[in-house]
């Protein structure tokens, strides 16, 4: 009778902590439950807030979108505006400026016939206006920003009877830009202002495709002497001499406008790049400083 008792008595145990370790267990798996429940909005938010990140970061790179500018410049302005270049796309690394340097007659056919173009800066105003006529420029985007002076010049250390313009007939031969480009046609008016233009045109002319190429000719002792512009000169100034430089009352200095140009192929970065150069151009103390330096004057 007491086996049977005490068999009795431990079955009930065993019962009782089996039903204990079932709550136990079925609390723990609720829990867990729960805590998967808890964790889940936390890793959705943690999700959303990684995408909401990268999203700002593309919408960041967005605006620093790299885009290039087509800048036609009169080729006197080359050395003054690589410095410009330089420092412009030092402090904006994502635009890429690509200069075309020539006589503005060429740059003007260029645009004419189609090339890319986003800037035209001219070393006369005949030429901007030629394109604005054709509404190739964009509307009210034009500023008359430099003047320069014509210079007549000789190779650094030659002689020369040749004092002035009045008496360049004197010389053997003279380097003269073609009529098509601004310091050819300047220097054409110059002659017709003083009744002496026949003459010069019957000389030993070697003819020059812009004032670059007449500037080397002189610095090169090819010819005796040559007219270009008077901050051509100054880049040379080891080179060539200057005689003598244009006064107002023989002719006008030569204004150089800038303007930008209707660019098809441009989207709206780079027309926008285009527009805030420009400005720079025109607006800011370090180019304005710069083609002071280099002997152009400002205008505006």
């Amino acid at each position: 009778m007491k086996r049977k008792t005490m068999a009795l008595w431990m079955a009930i145990i065993m019962t009782a902590a089996l039903m204990t370790g079932c709550g136990a267990s079925a609390s723990a798996t609720t829990a867990a439950s729960e805590s998967t429940t808890t964790a889940a909005p936390a890793a959705e938010a943690e999700t959303a807030a990684a995408e909401a990140s990268t999203e700002a970061e593309t919408t960041a790179a967005a605006s620093g979108k790299k885009t290039e500018i087509y800048a036609f410049i009169a080729a006197s302005l080359k050395n003054t505006m690589e410095k410009i270049k330089e420092d412009y796309e030092a402090d904006h690394p994502e635009v890429t400026i690509i200069y075309n340097a020539d006589s503005s007659g060429t740059l003007q056919k260029q645009i004419e016939e189609g090339a890319e173009c986003d800037i035209f800066f001219s070393a006369a105003t005949k030429q901007m206006k030629a394109l604005e006529d054709g509404g190739l420029v964009v509307d009210d985007s034009v500023t008359d920003l430099l003047t320069n002076k014509i210079v007549l010049i000789k190779p650094a250390g030659m002689e020369t009877k040749v004092t002035g313009f009045d008496n360049i007939t004197e010389a053997s031969s003279l380097a003269l830009a073609g009529e098509d480009v601004p310091v050819g046609q300047y220097a054409r008016q110059l002659f017709t202002n003083m009744g002496m233009l026949d003459k010069v045109i019957a000389m030993e002319i070697n003819e020059g495709a812009n004032v670059t190429a007449v500037l080397t000719a002189v610095a090169e002792g090819s010819n005796e002497v040559g007219i270009v512009y008077a901050t051509d000169a100054a880049s040379m100034a080891d080179k060539v001499e200057i005689i003598a430089e244009a006064d107002n009352s023989q002719i006008e200095p030569a204004v150089y406008p800038v303007g930008l140009v209707k660019n098809a192929e441009a989207d709206d970065t780079q027309a926008k790049a285009a527009e805030e150069f420009k400005t720079y151009l025109t607006a800011d103390e370090v180019p304005l400083g710069l083609f002071e330096e280099a002997g152009f004057k400002i205008s505006k």
